[in-house]
């Protein structure tokens, strides 16, 4: 095992718990507006952090598959809810969680919380295209990926 250098800064990533991942941000100055509070299109940034973070987690290499001409995931649906406000120096964790998978997407819930307090949170559809555009099955491995990490629920 390697042993961590203090001095080596953590790469972000989150953590895998049962069904859910966990992924960390903290707001910085330029998520907000003049009043200190997050600017609604920063939550989306954050959650595409945490969806490819959690896709990483699984050995899911998105830019293999891209350069491959494989294919590449792609939002087809998305549905926000603003409930509360993140502001300045807020540590806010967003939980991801799969919801449903198909063969040629998956549906996914995320929450944006504050010390466990609900800011934000999403419902959304991610299906895997052709470079060209069209729907196509994700790759098997994806797919098989994404279930061990669901079935997560029943331990």
């Amino acid at each position: 095992m390697v042993k961590p250098n203090p001095r080596t800064p953590n790469f972000p990533g989150g953590v895998l718990d049962g069904p859910r991942h966990l992924y960390a941000v903290r707001v910085y100055y330029e998520d907000t507006d003049l009043s200190g509070i997050t600017y609604h299109a920063n939550y989306l940034r954050w959650f595409e952090r945490a969806r490819s973070d959690l896709l990483r987690l699984l050995d899911i290499d998105q830019r293999s598959a891209i350069e491959s001409g494989e294919g590449a995931w792609a939002l087809s649906e998305v549905n926000l809810k603003y409930l509360r406000p993140a502001r300045l120096d807020d540590d806010v964790v967003i939980e991801t969680t799969c919801t449903e998978l198909g063969a040629a997407s998956c549906r996914m819930h995320q929450i944006a919380r504050r010390e466990g307090e609900a800011l934000c949170e999403v419902s959304l559809r991610v299906g895997f295209i052709s470079l060209e555009g069209r729907p196509c099955r994700q790759p098997a491995g994806w797919r098989a990926a994404f279930q061990t990490f669901m079935d997560q629920k029943d331990n």
